[in-house]
């Protein structure tokens, strides 16, 4: 049997993670292909039904990426996003989902080299994890 090969979806701010993630493939930096990079302009655009909606449709875990606290381009928005992944934690832990399969990172457009770390934590983590029951019972149906 094969190795999994997790369904990872980003949601990431245009000024700081997708930049950084623009920076990293400019840098020539590997990570994992296993992430589906969703620009935004602020993190605070982020609510708890696009995380799970990205669940519904077969990812295996999400992570929003957003500019660093105190550093928003939309003041405040980071923050919220914070909130909004807090919140689909619980949930998902409600549904019986692993609540890590969620999270929240921070970082400036200079971090090419973070955003691919961040992929791959998220790609091991979710590689041990393996697939979401949501995520098997959809290829079931396939």
């Amino acid at each position: 049997m094969s190795e999994h090969e997790p369904r990872i979806v980003a949601f990431c701010c245009h000024f700081c993670a997708f930049a950084a993630a623009d920076l990293a493939g400019a840098m020539r930096i590997q990570y994992p292909p296993f992430v589906r990079i969703v620009k935004l302009p602020c993190t605070g655009k982020v609510d708890v039904l696009h995380i799970l909606k990205a669940f519904e449709e077969g990812a295996d875990a999400v992570f929003v990426a957003g500019c660093l606290e105190g550093e928003c381009h939309y003041l405040k928005g980071n923050l919220r996003a914070r909130k909004q992944v807090a919140y689909a934690k619980r949930l998902l832990a409600e549904l019986g989902i692993e609540p890590e399969r969620v999270e929240m990172f921070n970082l400036s457009s200079a971090m090419g080299g973070r955003f691919a770390e961040i992929v791959k934590e998220m790609s091991d983590r979710t590689i041990k994890l393996g697939p979401t029951a949501l995520g098997a019972r959809r290829a079931a149906q396939t």
